[in-house]
């Protein structure tokens, strides 16, 4: 019989590509993967943790934490980036293996010899040596990229992911093509900084462009990219090729060009405005989506007025709203006038009324237009699927196929956002 594991995943796509990684060493190690609500005591839990905020690390501590006082004989592994960044209090929690980010690829040796060390070598271009695995996935996030080179002055990312490297071009495309053959009817594309991609001169947009042409039905999705000019003959990529997904998620961080300086975000405002008018210029109708942090340090009154005039201005589809962290070993926690929690979360409170009413009115521009939608599953007799620019659609049971790509004309009654559904989303 075959011994039973679970994979607990927390945190950003690339942790979800990671962990589609993961689950094929997994099975090659001769694990069946099981679902959380198994009832009986798996063999081993694996969890693959985040650190992008303090809030990440505790999440992932307490997680494990439930999981040891659940499972007590299990063998659990925990690996990723709060192992990066809090490795000893991790296996005070009760973990048997640790690993962090490069440690990943060595999962069946660190099963076989718990006192194997990670390797730490840096290549520019690497390899998987795995496909990946998605068990209880409707679609298939695909890892082609690893680290940053920007060192945002908030940021813990580049310190627990390491420099930016990319995955082999003709590993990353063969992971697409197996995915396709499957008949997962989305790829997305994810990475730190997806559009960072290099494998001797091959660009994102040559990968698009190859994965484009695997026959069969289905589209390519964008993990986050940077709001660059250098990135503009990816906007032209994506227009050209149907296959693609009109999405975009571009961090902005801030509206304010004092406080992108102090962030060390390399752009300003009006850079921002115009990369982002270019792509709606390409893709009518394109989401762009972004993240914004409130409360940086030394962010004043008028420096917030200042962000939340222009996050305003931006009418972004999809706005993840942060509070600031503060977090050790990263330039920003030394820096003096940190804001207090207090006016921060106000802050933040304000970006989330204005993000809301730029989303409803994004929404109610697609009403009568035809969408692209893949519906995912069926809840409470009506399929929740997603659009190909990212709208929450909902129709009764039975109305459409699940798991193909179906024309759906937008209307204030299928579109979950007018509706006031909420639908929890996987990307």
């Amino acid at each position: 019989m075959a011994k039973k594991a679970v994979i607990l995943t927390l945190g950003c796509r690339l942790n979800h590509a990671d962990t589609a990684l993961l689950t094929r060493r997994l099975q090659r190690a001769g694990f069946e993967l099981v679902p959380q609500s198994f009832a009986d005591e798996p063999d081993l839990v694996l969890l693959n943790s985040c650190a992008v905020t303090a809030e990440a690390v505790r999440k992932s501590r307490q997680m494990l934490r439930q999981f040891r006082k659940k499972h007590p004989h299990a063998c659990i592994v925990v690996s990723g980036c709060a192992v990066m960044h809090a490795a000893d209090e991790l296996r005070r929690d009760g973990a048997t293996i640790v690993f962090g980010n490069n440690g990943k690829k060595q999962l069946e040796e660190f099963l076989e010899n718990m006192a194997a060390k990670e390797d730490e070598t840096f290549y520019p271009v690497f390899k998987e040596n795995a496909t990946s695995s998605f068990p209880f996935r409707s679609r298939a996030f695909i890892k082609i990229q690893e680290g940053c080179n920007n060192f945002c002055t908030y940021c813990i990312v580049p310190h627990v992911r390491g420099r930016e490297r990319s995955r082999s071009f003709e590993e990353a495309l063969a992971d697409c093509r197996q995915a396709v053959e499957q008949g997962f009817p989305e790829i997305i594309l994810t990475g730190v900084n997806t559009c960072t991609y290099s494998d001797n001169g091959r660009t994102l947009g040559d990968l698009i462009r190859k994965v484009a042409e695997i026959r069969g039905d289905f589209r390519i999705r964008l993990s986050s990219t940077e709001p660059d000019f250098k990135n503009i003959g990816l906007l032209d990529v994506m227009a050209e090729t149907p296959k693609v997904c009109r999405f975009l998620h571009i961090s902005l961080q801030h509206g304010c060009n004092r406080i992108l300086r102090k962030m060390n975000r390399h752009y300003c405002a009006e850079e921002f405005a115009k990369f982002t008018a270019l792509a709606r210029e390409k893709m009518p109708d394109i989401h762009i989506g972004t993240d914004v942090i409130a409360g940086f340090p030394g962010e004043t009154d008028e420096d917030f007025k200042e962000c939340l005039r222009f996050t305003k201005q931006m009418e972004f589809a999809n706005t993840h709203i942060f509070t600031y962290s503060r977090r050790p070993g990263t330039p920003a926690a030394d820096y003096p006038e940190q804001v207090p929690a207090k006016i921060a979360s106000e802050r933040a409170a304000e970006l989330r009324l204005a993000a809301e009413s730029s989303a409803l009115k994004f929404a109610r521009n697609m009403v009568g237009k035809e969408l692209e939608v893949i519906f995912e599953q069926n809840r409470n007799g009506r399929l929740t699927g997603w659009s190909d620019n990212y709208l929450g659609v909902t129709v009764p049971a039975g109305a459409f196929p699940t798991g193909k790509i179906v024309r759906v004309t937008a209307t204030l009654d299928n579109l979950a956002l007018l509706r006031g559904d909420a639908l929890e989303s996987n990307l």
